[in-house]
């Protein structure tokens, strides 16, 4: 399973960002590039244009802050399932919430 790294994972590039930034302000930078080496394993996803307007339609649909309607647009175009802790995605298809 996605859980225990036999699926391909697949990362928006915002999530980077998101990454990067709090582990840098709450650890350390060093600690934050280790984390973004990390995530080179996975597919990073690029975000366009035609991602963007796809992440604002969801976002006015669903409510989503700006990181988190790209990291659900992202998943839909590339039709993976997106595998999260954040509970903002607990309503929506395709959208698996662990704990």
């Amino acid at each position: 399973t996605y859980l225990e790294g036999r699926e391909p994972l697949l990362v928006s590039a915002i999530e980077v960002y998101e990454v990067y930034k709090v582990i840098r302000r709450d650890i350390s930078e060093e600690r934050a590039l280790a984390a973004v080496a990390a995530m080179r394993r996975a597919i990073i996803a690029p975000t366009d244009e035609s991602l963007a307007l796809e992440a604002a339609d969801i976002s006015l649909v669903h409510g989503l802050a700006l990181a988190d309607s790209v990291v659900y647009a992202t998943a839909r175009r590339h039709r993976a399932k997106l595998v999260t802790a954040d509970a903002d995605f607990e309503e929506l298809p395709e959208a698996v919430v662990i704990r």
